[in-house]
């Protein structure tokens, strides 16, 4: 697995190569949902939460917090990408997982269908 600070660090630099300027370890109050987010940035209001046992971010999101972000997503409040330690093995598929995310940020901003 990649560690809490590999995978953060991986995530800002896909991040900034598509123009966000992120801020790291950013507290998110959305609603009912509070977290201190890995990246963000506030002005586009799109990051990532790169959850690993390391830094104990499991306890961090709640199934109906989830929910209410994926909500929020859907009407184009905010993005934000919420990746799991356990879903990814190696650097390649975590930048591939970012990069699609971020894609579909940016078709979902250009006017097309969400998801």
């Amino acid at each position: 697995m990649i560690s809490e600070a590999e995978g953060c660090a991986i995530l800002t630099r896909v991040f900034e190569s598509r123009g966000y300027q992120i801020a790291r370890d950013v507290l998110l109050a959305v609603g009912g949902v509070e977290l201190t987010a890995d990246g963000w940035d506030a002005e586009a209001r799109v990051g990532f939460e790169y959850m690993t046992l390391e830094a104990g971010d499991h306890a961090d999101l709640t199934t109906e917090e989830m929910a209410e972000l994926d909500e929020r997503m859907e009407r184009g409040e905010l993005f934000l990408f919420v990746i799991d330690e356990t879903r990814i093995e190696v650097a390649a598929d975590l930048e591939w997982a970012a990069e699609a995310f971020l894609d579909e940020v940016s078709r979902r901003r250009a006017g097309g269908e969400g998801g």
